[in-house]
């Protein structure tokens, strides 16, 4: 049980740690891929408690639902980026418009320069970075769901085989 919820502590990890890699690449993330960063980071406070010795089993099940949620919302971003459905108003191409905006936000200097839309698609390989963080997450869920479910083995005296 232990290497489960180490190899998935450690997946979270590189997950995580991928994605600031890509923002220091220059890839600016858009408010989907920061929702998608925290379901990790808990993942990653279980998975460290866990290994700690607090309630492994427990640590493993909120770890999975934690997985659970960053593969759904990572499933929902992907969609969002492929037009299969609507995104947040707040994060999409598709606002309010500028019917909704005065004179002096059309002329405002205030935009971030690394302002990105959470409907555009700003790397693919196969897959978009939030379709990849939905697969591989629901992998990392399962990895979970096993260590949670996992018999214990028991405990052995450290007696020498004869």
């Amino acid at each position: 049980m232990r290497r489960l919820v180490a190899l998935a502590t450690t997946g979270h990890v590189g997950l995580l740690g991928g994605a600031f890699l890509f923002q220091l690449a220059g890839y600016a993330p858009c408010a989907m891929c920061l929702w998608q960063r925290w379901p990790h980071a808990a993942a990653i406070a279980l998975g460290i408690a866990a290994l700690a010795g607090l309630p492994p089993r427990a640590m493993a099940a909120l770890a999975a639902l934690a997985a659970l949620a960053t593969a759904g919302i990572g499933a929902f971003h992907a969609g969002v980026e492929q037009g299969w459905w609507p995104g947040p108003a707040s994060c999409t191409g598709s606002g309010a418009g500028l019917s909704g905006m005065s004179g002096g936000d059309l002329l405002s200097t205030d935009i971030p320069e690394t302002l990105v839309l959470c409907d555009d698609i700003v790397w693919r390989f196969g897959l978009t970075m939030a379709g990849w963080n939905a697969v591989l997450s629901l992998a990392l869920a399962a990895l979970w769901i096993l260590a949670a479910t996992r018999p214990q083995r028991p405990q052995t005296q450290g007696y020498p085989r004869g």
